[in-house]
């Protein structure tokens, strides 16, 4: 018996919504369990930490990508190949600062808020997608780059795009400074 064409890419779709929609219960759960956002924030940037570190295997078995020579590669790295692995979406990466090591990732579409119509009013400071910061993170720091990630715009709170701020906090003369 042959598998329809275009099955794989349903169930695809079938697993990414159950992600999101898993996803929205585990925010809404965690908003019940914490009072303050603060608390929310870090829980779910633990969360995406540890499914970072773990994920990054999975990314280099799967990708076959090469070994990044930049910041810049690996911001595009991670946008053109990761989030479309993954999510299903492909950010645009902006270079934000002259000495190249702040980027930032901006989503037309999230689709972990596909979903999520707006935030309650109560839990404005709520960064919801914050998961997608702690992911990025660990995986970066499994590869040797330690890196902030943070949130720099939202559309749940009102912004045109989702922006997400990546730097890198060791220039690459550092690394290369170390080797010799």
């Amino acid at each position: 018996m042959s598998r329809p064409p275009g099955r794989k890419q349903d169930s695809h779709k079938i697993s990414r919504e159950l992600f999101v929609l898993t996803y929205g219960a585990l925010v809404a759960q965690l908003c019940k369990d914490y009072e303050k956002d603060e608390d929310v924030n870090s829980c779910l940037d633990k969360m995406g930490y540890g499914i970072g570190i773990r994920l990054i295997d999975d990314f280099l078995a799967h990708s076959d990508v090469k070994r990044c020579r930049s910041y810049s590669e690996t911001a595009d790295m991670i946008a053109q190949v990761a989030f479309k692995m993954y999510l299903g979406v492909t950010p645009s990466v902006n270079c934000s600062s002259a000495a190249g090591n702040e980027f930032s990732l901006i989503l037309d579409k999230n689709p972990l808020v596909d979903f999520v119509e707006e935030l309650p009013v109560e839990r404005a400071s709520l960064c919801y997608c914050n998961l997608l910061c702690g992911v990025i993170r660990g995986a970066l720091e499994m590869v040797h780059l330690a890196a902030e990630v943070t949130f720099l715009q939202d559309r749940l709170k009102g912004d045109a795009v989702t922006e997400i701020g990546i730097t890198f906090l060791r220039r690459a003369e550092d690394k290369k400074a170390k080797k010799k």
